[in-house]
């Protein structure tokens, strides 16, 4: 905040994501803004008193009514930035002083343009690049090898599993998994990741040919670290959705112009997809990857993921017949 005020003129603003401000404010908030602005001022400008309106899983303090005023013409590059970091999106703001970019390097800290910001996403997923390749057999799939794409500037991986030749293959098995620490490492019970992905594995290798496209989006691509917050917030009561959206979150984070990026590379154009989601269906094609097919992946529930399945055809509109 010290290096802030050097650097900035008028009052230092706080952003929320709009689904964020309306549970921490408790007031109806429109879902068309980019961000909702407070003006930090008296009582606001306390760390504990910002993580709260922050962080729905911290001490909620609000010792004062805060004051909204109109965001300002950055925002939303200001909101997408931290969360491109895979931070809660809520970031302290302020009207930069007209030689800030220049005190910014003698302090150290980094400037970017707003549009640049903005544009990241696309590029990020035009521009990945492959970095490795190389066999892994696996069990149920022993002729599978693993190719390894980069993202431009992040250094984010995200891998292909080749099972057989599927470049080979008119529209062979694909599956798009977003990796899943708890569920896919540990086995955890509260969703169906785990499950999802060895049974993916296991049909490709019947079929003698697959691409299982594993990307770096956690959470429907909020992060590990916010996906273990929206675990706090389903114990109070929230389902996924609006667990993710009382964090400031959107129902479905990812990009999935990654799969379409990486498909092209493999010489794949055309798949049988094997998923109940029918926005991953909408956004291959959008991205001109032919579904020639939708093979339906779909797991028994396990006594504690009852909810979280039912949640994901109520509201998600996911397909299980």
């Amino acid at each position: 905040m010290r290096d802030m005020g050097s650097l900035s003129v008028g009052p230092a603003l706080l952003l929320l994501a709009p689904s964020r401000a309306s549970v921490a404010l408790q007031r109806q908030v429109s879902s068309a803004a980019t961000a909702v602005a407070i003006r930090l001022t008296g009582l606001l400008v306390d760390v504990a008193v910002l993580r709260g309106l922050a962080d729905p899983t911290a001490e909620q303090l609000l010792p004062e009514e805060p004051a909204l005023v109109d965001p300002p013409p950055a925002s939303a590059a200001a909101v997408l930035l931290v969360k491109l970091a895979r931070l809660l999106p809520a970031a302290v703001v302020a009207q930069a002083h007209p030689d800030a970019a220049s005190r910014a390097i003698e302090l150290g800290l980094l400037s970017t343009d707003a549009a640049d910001v903005l544009a990241y996403p696309a590029e990020m997923g035009h521009g990945l690049f492959r970095v490795a390749e190389t066999a892994v057999p696996l069990d149920g799939a022993p002729d599978a090898r693993i190719v390894a794409f980069r993202e431009p500037d992040s250094g984010v991986e995200h891998l292909a599993i080749l099972v057989g030749r599927p470049e080979q293959t008119d529209a062979p098995l694909v599956r798009i998994h977003s990796e899943c620490f708890t569920g896919d490492l540990l086995g955890s019970l509260r969703c169906d990741c785990g499950p999802q992905l060895k049974g993916a594995i296991h049909r490709m290798g019947e079929a003698g040919a697959g691409v299982l496209l594993y990307l770096a989006q956690e959470g429907r691509g909020i992060g590990l670290v916010n996906k273990l917050r929206a675990y706090a917030m389903q114990d109070r009561g929230l389902d996924t959705l609006d667990a993710n959206r009382a964090l400031g979150w959107g129902v479905d984070e990812r990009n999935f112009l990654l799969a379409a990026t990486m498909l092209e590379a493999l010489g794949v154009p055309r798949v049988r997809l094997l998923t109940n989601n029918p926005e991953k269906i909408a956004s291959l094609t959008a991205l001109g990857i032919e579904v020639v097919n939708r093979e339906s992946h779909e797991f028994a529930p396990n006594g504690v993921n009852n909810q979280y399945l039912a949640t994901k055809a109520a509201r998600f509109g996911h397909m299980f017949k």
